[in-house]
């Protein structure tokens, strides 16, 4: 008895799913290696950070709390357009932008998630849909503040610690990246392992029957929802201090398409998938545009429908049911 209590006490569960495993060692260990093996493309390997960042904040929402956002790219601009505005008026100090980034996003991220964490389903996609046109639109008539379709003009980082250049390279700027997305990492790691991460577990699964032992379903949404928006901020600013640019694209409704395309290849609700998947996504991108660059979006719409007709849960999620399989011989 006392055995069986202690496999299935909740207390119990979430700390064995705290543990870190070799394989997540490995992978974080692997990240470094583009230092070594592929020094000419640091700067593809610091989008990359910046889009697995960008998909673990969407993660956060649709794969642990239910929440179906076409509209995640308007946090994503909100902060990069903070980070650069902050910039062009004087200061360029990359963890301050980082910082105000992450509070502009959140606040806009909890005002709208007042309204958004009252509907489900369809009527969902559409709020977040409309919200994202809403700020594109709002951004693009602002021209005298965001620069409209010519983007912002006059943004300069400063150096990173006082001493780390940005460089066309990309030394500085994946390792930046990569940084903040580890920092970021953990404490979504710890978030979604916590009573908290559980609670949001079962919204997804039964929106209806929480509230009945005390978990409210709607304040835990919008804290999740805000605490997302906030993350998709910090990728936006690292975008732009990265790069030293900004412009509409960072929220058109294509960026809202490619993170959960990259959520959906890698498997959502496991946090790695979206870092799998940006991966897997912006390295077919980069090789299938260099083949054939008008017609790179076909190979990558037929990647996507492989991995959903073969691997419905995502690459991780075929691995750990050949895992489990395995086990089971």
């Amino acid at each position: 008895m006392a055995l069986a209590e202690k496999v299935t006490s909740p207390l119990a569960y979430l700390q064995a799913q705290t543990r870190w495993r070799p394989a997540e060692i490995a992978f974080w260990l692997a990240t470094l290696l583009p230092y070594v093996l592929f020094p000419n493309y640091l700067s593809l390997a610091s989008q990359i950070a910046i889009a697995a960042l960008f998909a673990l904040s969407l993660d956060l929402i649709l794969g642990y709390a239910g929440i179906v956002s076409l509209g995640h790219a308007a946090y994503f601009g909100v902060g990069a357009y903070t980070a650069g505005l902050v910039s062009k008026h004087g200061w360029g100090g990359p963890l301050t932008g980082l910082v105000m980034a992450a509070l502009a996003a959140g606040i806009v991220g909890w005002a709208t998630g007042f309204v958004i964490c009252r509907f489900r389903h369809l009527a969902l996609i559409m709020l977040t849909l409309g919200f994202g046109l809403l700020l594109e639109e709002l951004a693009n008539t602002a021209g005298w503040l965001t620069g409209g379709l010519d983007g912002l003009q006059g943004i300069h980082t400063w150096n990173l610690l006082g001493h780390f250049h940005f460089d066309l390279y990309g030394k500085t700027a994946y390792g930046y990246a990569l940084a903040v997305l580890f920092v970021v990492f953990l404490f979504a790691r710890r978030l979604v392992h916590s009573p908290f991460g559980l609670s949001l577990r079962g919204i997804r699964e039964n929106f209806v029957r929480m509230p009945a032992i005390g978990a409210p379903s709607r304040n835990h949404m919008r804290t999740i929802y805000t605490i997302a928006a906030a993350i998709a901020g910090i990728a936006g600013a690292l975008l732009t201090q990265t790069t030293q640019t900004v412009s509409l694209d960072s929220l058109d409704l294509q960026r809202s398409a490619d993170v959960v395309v990259m959520l959906v290849l890698g498997g959502p609700g496991r946090l790695y998938g979206g870092l799998v998947g940006a991966v897997i996504y912006m390295v077919a991108r980069d090789q299938f545009s260099g083949i054939a660059p008008q017609y790179w979006y076909f190979w990558i719409g037929l990647l996507l429908v492989a991995v959903v007709m073969l691997l419905p849960n995502g690459i991780l999620g075929g691995l750990a049911k050949l895992k489990s399989l395995w086990s089971r011989s």
